[in-house]
């Protein structure tokens, strides 16, 4: 039973202790004793808090014996990216060019997970400061892809711990923060659901941010509808946070199952499908077909002129918005740094004011061509990464390519859904992206989930950690 829990969905297990089926204590204990057999080599904590997730299981298991239940996460656990504060413990930022500290508060984020009865069991590693796509950290390690057992791959960045650990059964879910496709992509390269949000639609209270005008919050789960799951959970106005949005209260978990029949789906431009790997292209062709035969119908349509740029001027802004917070660090010598997110950042220096707010007003020129362009259709199906893991080894940072699909979503302030949709031939997973308006995530998983419900690559789990 706990085997088979230890890669069961986040609502699975939920329910499971909820009818007493499954303990929270034995759920941790299996996931902690995975942990230290394989942490060492997934290398996706910087830090476990397993006694405080064995007292947390324990208190929560009495109050469900008694038939209390603190909220839907109740007896789960949750990793959370070493960018999120929580009071007590360490946060680093995946860097060591300053030494981390101690938190003198708690996210948002945490706190509502806790409230609905999570168990946050640790810290995720993630690039330095949340800039990189590829998951590499010079300094402080690289995750390893769970896929690959004798090749050391590219998990996918930034939330690259946060991927691998959920992949490899050392946790129920995860939280990430997606500035170019920090969610979407490891999601993808590690065969999970990761959902890129409305920029304040979940607080970043209590984050460590990279670049305010992109940053958003998302959870890393194994099915559409624990995405769902922890939407409803995390969503919601913040007063802790400037640019939390006054959304309306909304449930998005009954809204899944309404089908897509007769809904319009804008797939991937023929001029887009140049420099993607022929793996990739022909599961993202088979998943097209999946969507058509639920009864969606397809649209093909050239992507805005404005939008060409997006690459240059989103990068552009991160590098600005990155050195106005750290480049007084970065700009200092003899500290530790990684070198490929030192350049990213220093990149910044030589944007003045003049240049940031043109690179402002092109980006409301695109976000308004982008919304005229899907006047018509729900959702875009595009891929999620045009490549799948390769060799951490082969990585160049100087390209781009996984953020070629998903960095523009930042830019232009959409939503985004990124679900399992096959397998290369050498057995790496390959992820559809399913994007949405801004505040349209219902839309988004509500195809995702028809999509998942219509397939099985969501089922799989990387064989031969066990």
């Amino acid at each position: 039973m706990i085997a088979s829990m230890v890669h069961a969905p986040l609502a699975s297990q939920a329910a499971a202790i909820r009818a007493g089926a499954l303990s929270s204590e034995a759920l941790v204990n299996a996931q902690l004793e995975r942990i230290a057999r394989h942490g060492e080599k997934l290398h996706a904590y910087t830090e476990v808090y397993a006694d405080d997730a064995r007292a947390a299981a324990q208190g929560l298991d009495q109050m469900a014996r008694a038939g209390v239940f603190v909220g839907p996460l109740h007896g789960v656990t949750v990793a959370v990216k070493d960018l999120f504060e929580v009071q007590g413990k360490a946060i680093s930022a995946g860097s060591r060019a300053r030494p981390a500290r101690m938190s003198l508060h708690t996210a948002t984020v945490v706190d509502r997970l806790r409230a609905a009865g999570a168990i946050v069991i640790g810290k995720t590693h993630t690039v330095e400061f949340a800039f990189g796509g590829w998951g590499t950290n010079a300094v402080m390690g690289t995750p390893w892809n769970p896929w690959d057992q004798e090749i050391h791959r590219t998990p996918g960045g930034s939330s690259s711990g946060s991927a691998v650990a959920l992949a490899a059964g050392l946790c129920s879910a995860s939280v990430g923060t997606d500035t170019g496709g920090s969610v979407r992509i490891p999601a993808g390269l590690c065969g999970l659901v990761g959902l890129k949000t409305t920029r304040g639609l979940i607080s970043r209270h209590g984050l460590i941010e990279l670049c305010p005008t992109h940053d958003t919050v998302g959870p890393l789960t194994r099915t559409v509808r624990d995405s769902a799951l922890m939407l409803d959970v995390l969503a919601g106005a913040d007063s802790n946070d400037a640019v939390s949005l006054q959304a309306p209260v909304r449930s998005v978990q009954p809204q899944l199952e309404r089908g897509v029949e007769g809904m319009r789906v804008w797939t991937l431009p023929e001029a887009e499908r140049h420099d993607v790997d022929p793996d990739v292209l022909a599961a993202y062709d088979a998943a097209v077909q999946v969507l058509v035969s639920l009864g969606m119908q397809r649209v093909e349509r050239a992507l805005p002129q404005s939008c060409a740029e997006s690459m240059r001027v989103a990068g552009s802004l991160m590098s600005a918005e990155g050195y106005a917070s750290l480049g007084t660090l970065f700009e200092q010598e003899g500290l530790e740094f990684d070198p490929h997110v030192r350049r990213r950042i220093l990149l910044g220096r030589d944007i003045d004011a003049a240049q940031y707010i043109h690179l402002l007003k092109l980006r409301e020129q695109a976000k308004a061509d982008m919304l005229q362009a899907m006047d018509g259709v729900e959702v875009c199906a595009f891929p999620t990464n045009a490549i799948s893991a390769i060799p951490v080894s082969a990585v160049d940072e100087l390209a781009t390519p996984l953020s070629r699909f998903g960095r523009f979503v930042n830019l232009l302030d959409l939503c985004s859904l990124a679900v399992p949709a096959g397998f290369t031939r050498e057995g790496m997973p390959v992820s559809l992206q399913i994007i949405g308006r801004p505040m349209d995530e219902p839309m988004a998983l509500r195809v995702g989930h028809a999509f998942e419900q219509a397939t099985d690559w969501h089922r799989a789990i990387p064989p031969g950690w066990d």
